[in-house]
C-alpha cells in the first residue's frame, strides 16, 4: 500500500526550511512548537527517513530531507491549485501578503483590517522582509501579493517617492558624518553610500541594523543620519543640507499569476492604499 502524506505535515516541513527555525515556522503554520515537532516526527516515521540533522536547536536537512523538500513544494503547489480551481472563486485562504517594513503600519492597520471585514472567515499570512527576499518567495509561490521598493523604471511600479535625508541637523557638522543603515541588501543603504562617495563626503556607519524600528529609534536618538522616504519619519526630513541629492524610488506591487477573487481584491486594496499614500 502506498504511504499517504498529509499535506499539513508537508506544509509544516516546508515552513521550517523556509523560516529557518521551529519558532518561526510555528508562527507561520499556527501551531505550537511542540505540535510542530510531533508533526515532523510523524512525517519521518511515514517516510522511514530522517529529514533533519539536529544539533541543539539548529536544524539542517539530511540528503533525504533535501530530496523531499522539492517534492513537498510540488505537492503543496498542486494541492493549492486544485483547491482554488474547485472553489471557483470561493475564498479558502490563506491570503499571503509580503511587505517591506516601511509599509507595515499603513497596510496592517488599514488594508488588512478592511480585507478582514470583507472576508471575515479569511486567514491572512503576513510576511515582513526585504524586497529581494519577498520577490523570491513570490517566485516560489509562497506569497500571493508583494509590496516593496525598486528602481524608478521598474514595470511593477504603482507609485514613486523621493528619497530624503533624515536625522539631527547637528550631525552634519561632524567629519566624517555618522550614518545609520539597514543591513544589506538594502536599496536605501546603497543609495546613501553611493551619493556620499560620489560627492566625496566622508562618512562612517554608526548604526547598522536589520530592523526598521531600530533604525528609526537610532535616528531619533541622534546616532546617525539615514536615507529613506516620507514613510520613514513624516515631515522630519532634513532640508537645505550640504548632503548630496538622492535618487527617487518606486513602490512596486507584484502578484502571483493565479489569484482567487478574494486575494485579487486584497491586491486591489493594497494598490489603492499605496497609490494614495
Amino acid at each position: 500500500m502506498p504511504v499517504n502524506l498529509p499535506t499539513n505535515l508537508l506544509r509544516s516541513f516546508v515552513a521550517i526550511v523556509d523560516t529557518g527555525s521551529m519558532l518561526n515556522a510555528s508562527e507561520k503554520v499556527f501551531v505550537t512548537q511542540s505540535a510542530l515537532s510531533l508533526q515532523i516526527k510523524r512525517l519521518e516515521e511515514l517516510l522511514q527517513q530522517p529529514l533533519f540533522h539536529r544539533d541543539g536547536r539548529r536544524l539542517t536537512l539530511t540528503p533525504s530531507g533535501d530530496l523531499m523538500l522539492d517534492y513537498a513544494r510540488k505537492v503543496l503547489n498542486l494541492h493549492d491549485e486544485a483547491v482554488a480551481a474547485v472553489a471557483a472563486g470561493n475564498f479558502a485562504g490563506p491570503a499571503r501578503i509580503g511587505m517591506v517594513q516601511d509599509f507595515a503600519e499603513m497596510l496592517l492597520t488599514g488594508v488588512l483590517a478592511r480585507f478582514a471585514e470583507l472576508h471575515p472567515e479569511a486567514q491572512i499570512y503576513s510576511r515582513i522582509a526585504g524586497t529581494a527576499e519577498l520577490l523570491g518567495q513570490l517566485d516560489r509561490r509562497q506569497l500571493d501579493v508583494v509590496v516593496g521598493f525598486a528602481a524608478p523604471n521598474d514595470p511593477a511600479a504603482v507609485a514613486h517617492a523621493d528619497m530624503a535625508w533624515y536625522g539631527e541637523a547637528a550631525l552634519l557638522d561632524r567629519d566624517p558624518v555618522p550614518i545609520a543603515v539597514l543591513e544589506p541588501p538594502c536599496r536605501f543603504r546603497e543609495a546613501a553610500i553611493r551619493a556620499l562617495e560620489d560627492a566625496g563626503r566622508p562618512y562612517r556607519i554608526a548604526v547598522e541594523t536589520p530592523n526598521l524600528t531600530t533604525l528609526r529609534a537610532a535616528v531619533r536618538a541622534g546616532l546617525g543620519i539615514t536615507a529613506r522616504t516620507h514613510l520613514f519619519l513624516q515631515d522630519e526630513a532634513l532640508e537645505h543640507t550640504a548632503l548630496p541629492p538622492l535618487p527617487r524610488v518606486s513602490c512596486i506591487l507584484r502578484t502571483g499569476t493565479a489569484l482567487d477573487a478574494a486575494t485579487g481584491r486584497l491586491a486591489e486594496l493594497v494598490r489603492e492604499t499605496v497609490t494614495s499614500g
